[in-house]
């Protein structure tokens, strides 16, 4: 095990999970490495009434600073992360973004490094894709490392390909001390439930899975949970607002099957589980996923997970996958999860990866 580093942490919010579907990876793999040993900061904006909306107090695993989202507080926040030997900038903050991603550089030396970890790649990469004169163009070559959650080879040849030092995935996964199956509850009853937020890029995808295969089976009960589903939802489907993440396990362990659906750009990709799937599975449920490649490298289609193609694929799994298929395909997720897909492995990658690029910097 290396020696232990602080680590100081420019994310959206660690402590809500409110507009915010990253907070569960930042916990997973932040609570990881601090069982390795290593000392935590998460500095997180007060913005978009995420601190309003908080799911955890401050946990003793990790030291969070919440700033005010204007420049000045956000450079007050920089320079207290002097004292760190590794510095993140996650993608995605919501405020302040572009300032942080140009000003985090400041903070390299030969002692630390500083490090982009990108929780959107292919949304990024597309953009950078769609404008050469996107200012973060020149900034990916002046990072240590850039990691990503997702991706797999697309997403680390076109890092390479606008001159990253390096591209690394340290993929989503399971923390079983957080998610695992608990009994069901009558709330979260359903024959399939879908959770996740209204955003532009998911919503036609949504309403091609999920809502079309509810028109097609009127009898069936779908539950729908996440913010911003305020209109356009079929009769059949329960609207449950915002669920927090206390109530995740409930949610998966009481739906007979539970849906997933990458957004745009991350199907497009490939090779980008969401924090979601992790989640249900580790809780023991039944997954459908839209299809997208690379889902046989963390779940085994037909004895693991279910694939679909479209809506319709989708109203197929519901009708002909019976309570005990469901529960039996559910477990062997879970087992394949706590096998290969923890956030304790993801720590031991981010040891090795970081502690490669340091020699190879040397």
């Amino acid at each position: 095990m290396p020696e232990p580093m602080r680590i100081a942490f420019f994310g959206s919010s660690l402590l809500s999970s409110y507009w915010n579907g990253a907070a569960t990876y930042y916990r997973g793999i932040i609570h990881a490495l601090h069982r390795r040993g290593h000392r935590i900061t998460f500095y997180e904006p007060d913005a978009f009434e995420r601190q309003q909306h908080k799911d955890i107090e401050v946990p003793p695993w990790c030291e969070v600073e919440v700033y005010a989202p204007t420049e000045a507080d956000a450079s007050r926040m920089l320079e207290q992360a002097w004292r760190a030997d590794v510095v993140v900038k996650a993608s995605g903050v919501g405020v302040l973004d572009a300032f942080l991603e140009r000003e985090v550089l400041r903070l390299r030396s030969t002692r630390r490094s500083v490090l982009f970890w990108d929780v959107d790649a292919p949304a990024t990469l597309e953009r950078l894709a769609a404008d050469p004169g996107d200012p973060f163009h020149a900034l990916v070559p002046r990072y240590d490392l850039v990691l990503t959650y997702g991706g797999g080879p697309r997403v680390i040849d076109a890092y390479r390909a606008i001159g990253a030092v390096d591209c690394v995935p340290i993929y989503n996964a399971l923390d079983p001390a957080t998610h695992y199956p608990v009994p069901p509850e009558p709330r979260f009853a359903a024959d399939l439930g879908f959770l996740g937020n209204r955003l532009p890029d998911r919503e036609a995808r949504v309403d091609q899975f999920f809502f079309e295969a509810a028109r097609r089976l009127p009898g069936a009960g779908f539950m729908l949970g996440g913010a911003g589903w305020d209109e356009g939802v079929p009769v059949n489907v329960r609207r449950l607002g915002h669920v927090p993440t206390a109530d995740h396990n409930a949610f998966n362990c009481s739906a007979r099957m539970v849906l997933n659906i990458n957004r745009d750009s991350m199907a497009r990709f490939g090779w980008s589980p969401p924090t979601r799937v992790f989640e249900a599975a580790g809780a023991g449920a039944c997954l459908i996923v839209d299809a997208w490649d690379g889902i046989e490298a963390f779940l085994e289609p037909g004895t693991e997970v279910l694939v679909a193609k479209d809506g319709a694929e989708v109203a197929g799994h519901v009708t002909h996958t019976d309570a005990a298929t469901a529960r039996a395909i559910g477990e062997r997720a879970r087992l394949r999860m706590l096998d290969q897909h923890t956030y304790a492995q993801r720590a031991v990658k981010f040891e090795q990866v970081l502690e490669g690029r340091l020699e190879a910097a040397a």
